[in-house]
């Protein structure tokens, strides 16, 4: 995963979807690193789950929101990248 601040992802993301409220985002992001920060883990396999992609889509990892396992070129938040 490549480290990216919220601020620079809300940014990036709102770029490319304009319909997407700002707020909202950040909301949603703020909850799901909290959440990760916790321990919680994916929903359908118990692998710890991607904070912007369950921002928007409840608690999954990337393997699961996205069908790819290679998440080296995707973006997470900063604050909870480990590597």
């Amino acid at each position: 995963m490549q480290p990216i601040s919220m601020e620079d992802y809300v940014k990036k993301h709102c770029k490319g979807n304009p319909d997407t409220d700002p707020k909202q985002l950040r909301k949603s992001l703020k909850q799901a690193v909290q959440d990760k920060k916790n321990g919680e883990k994916c929903r359908r396999c118990g692998q710890e789950i991607w904070a912007i992609g369950s921002a928007v889509a409840y608690q999954s990892c990337f393997a699961c929101l996205t069908g790819e396992a290679d998440s080296s070129e995707d973006y997470e938040i900063k604050e909870v990248c480990w590597s």
